[in-house]
């Protein structure tokens, strides 16, 4: 599962990012996961449970993981035929042509957080 390693990477970088700004515990983070990134929501999610239940972490059980999922999306660079691709590489439905172009889907990425200095209650 190298979700478990994604989440623990993603804590880290905003774990370093919270502490530049001063925050001592992070509300939630938003995470885009693509239909093409290789990564599973479902288990990135259980990855974030674990990671709650550390001590001395910025997330805690109050922590929520908001995860925005990003549709795949291909264009074929033969018919220009916009379509939902089920692959990487995937055949025009119009035409029949290999090789479009994946224009979403693939990303992978902290998109923001929230945190707080951790003298407030709420």
């Amino acid at each position: 599962m190298h979700e478990m390693s994604l989440m623990s990477e993603i804590i880290e970088i905003v774990s370093e990012d919270a502490a530049e700004r001063g925050f001592k515990k992070v509300d939630q983070i938003d995470v885009i996961v693509g239909d093409l990134s290789n990564v599973l929501p479902d288990a990135l999610e259980l990855a974030f449970l674990f990671f709650q239940r550390q001590e001395g972490s910025v997330i805690d059980e109050d922590s929520r993981l908001h995860i925005i999922r990003e549709e795949a999306k291909a264009r074929c660079p033969a018919c220009q035929c916009d379509f939902q691709p089920d692959y990487r590489i995937a055949l025009c439905p119009e035409c029949g042509v290999p090789g479009s172009l994946v224009v979403s889907g693939e990303t992978f990425r902290v998109e923001s957080y929230e945190g707080r200095d951790g003298d407030d209650e709420n």
